[in-house]
Protein backbone atom coordinates (compact mmCIF):
# COMPACT_ATOMS: atom_id res chain seq x y z
CA UNK A 1 0.00 0.00 0.00
CA UNK A 2 0.96 3.47 -0.71
CA UNK A 3 0.95 6.62 1.08
CA UNK A 4 -0.65 9.91 -0.27
CA UNK A 5 -0.53 13.33 1.49
CA UNK A 6 -4.09 14.79 0.96
CA UNK A 7 -3.71 18.67 1.03
CA UNK A 8 -6.41 20.65 1.49
CA UNK A 9 -7.45 24.30 -0.50
CA UNK A 10 -9.68 26.71 0.33
CA UNK A 11 -14.01 25.73 2.03
CA UNK A 12 -16.13 27.83 3.69
CA UNK A 13 -15.74 28.26 7.14
CA UNK A 14 -19.07 27.50 8.85
CA UNK A 15 -20.71 30.49 10.36
CA UNK A 16 -22.66 28.78 13.58
CA UNK A 17 -22.31 26.21 16.12
CA UNK A 18 -24.68 23.93 14.25
CA UNK A 19 -23.16 24.23 11.02
CA UNK A 20 -19.50 23.30 12.95
CA UNK A 21 -21.10 20.72 14.30
CA UNK A 22 -21.99 19.14 10.81
CA UNK A 23 -18.91 19.89 9.13
CA UNK A 24 -17.06 18.01 11.94
CA UNK A 25 -19.76 15.15 11.54
CA UNK A 26 -19.08 14.95 7.82
CA UNK A 27 -14.90 14.93 7.97
CA UNK A 28 -15.50 12.25 11.36
CA UNK A 29 -18.22 10.00 8.84
CA UNK A 30 -15.60 10.30 5.86
CA UNK A 31 -12.44 9.48 7.77
CA UNK A 32 -14.62 6.26 8.80
CA UNK A 33 -15.20 5.12 5.42
CA UNK A 34 -11.83 4.95 4.77
CA UNK A 35 -11.02 2.97 8.38
CA UNK A 36 -7.16 2.12 8.49
CA UNK A 37 -6.31 3.72 5.23
CA UNK A 38 -6.26 6.79 7.71
CA UNK A 39 -2.60 6.91 8.56
CA UNK A 40 -2.80 10.73 9.86
CA UNK A 41 -6.06 12.75 9.56
CA UNK A 42 -4.08 15.85 9.97
CA UNK A 43 -5.08 19.33 10.72
CA UNK A 44 -6.28 22.78 9.52
CA UNK A 45 -3.34 25.04 9.10
CA UNK A 46 -2.97 28.27 10.02
CA UNK A 47 -1.06 31.56 8.20
CA UNK A 48 1.62 30.50 6.24
CA UNK A 49 5.09 32.07 5.79
CA UNK A 50 7.99 31.11 3.03
CA UNK A 51 11.65 30.71 4.16
CA UNK A 52 13.85 31.40 1.01
CA UNK A 53 16.86 30.29 -0.16
CA UNK A 54 18.74 33.51 1.25
CA UNK A 55 17.01 32.73 4.81
CA UNK A 56 14.76 35.54 4.26
CA UNK A 57 11.07 34.99 5.47
CA UNK A 58 8.11 36.35 2.98
CA UNK A 59 4.78 36.85 4.93
CA UNK A 60 2.33 35.41 2.53
CA UNK A 61 -0.29 37.58 3.57
CA UNK A 62 -3.28 35.58 4.62
CA UNK A 63 -3.18 33.79 0.97
CA UNK A 64 -2.45 30.40 2.37
CA UNK A 65 -1.76 28.23 -0.20
CA UNK A 66 -3.13 25.04 1.78
CA UNK A 67 -6.07 24.80 4.48
CA UNK A 68 -5.61 21.03 5.92
CA UNK A 69 -3.75 18.13 5.07
CA UNK A 70 -4.39 14.35 5.92
CA UNK A 71 -1.98 11.35 5.51
CA UNK A 72 -3.96 8.15 3.51
CA UNK A 73 -2.72 4.60 2.86
CA UNK A 74 -4.48 3.60 -0.97
CA UNK A 75 -3.70 0.46 -2.98
CA UNK A 76 -2.42 2.77 -5.80
CA UNK A 77 -3.84 6.21 -7.89
CA UNK A 78 -7.12 5.53 -8.23
CA UNK A 79 -7.99 4.50 -5.12
CA UNK A 80 -5.94 7.44 -3.43
CA UNK A 81 -8.41 9.29 -6.14
CA UNK A 82 -11.85 7.64 -5.19
CA UNK A 83 -10.82 8.09 -1.37
CA UNK A 84 -10.41 12.10 -2.66
CA UNK A 85 -13.55 12.59 -3.76
CA UNK A 86 -15.54 12.03 -0.85
CA UNK A 87 -13.56 14.26 1.15
CA UNK A 88 -16.25 17.05 2.92
CA UNK A 89 -14.08 20.57 1.41
CA UNK A 90 -15.51 19.71 -1.74
CA UNK A 91 -18.79 20.34 -0.99
CA UNK A 92 -17.57 23.86 1.00
CA UNK A 93 -15.97 25.11 -2.46
CA UNK A 94 -12.75 23.48 -1.55
CA UNK A 95 -10.26 21.36 -3.19
CA UNK A 96 -8.00 17.97 -2.09
CA UNK A 97 -4.64 18.21 -3.67
CA UNK A 98 -2.91 14.65 -3.67
CA UNK A 99 0.67 13.43 -3.98
CA UNK A 100 2.21 9.96 -3.33
CA UNK A 101 3.99 10.04 -0.14
CA UNK A 102 7.79 8.36 -1.11
CA UNK A 103 9.34 6.87 1.51
CA UNK A 104 13.09 7.22 1.95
Amino acid sequence: MAKYLFVYHGGENPKTEEEVAEVLDAWGSWFGTMGAAVIDGGNPVGQSYTINGDGSVTDNGGANPATGYSLIEASDLDDAKAKARGCPILSANGTVELAEAIDM
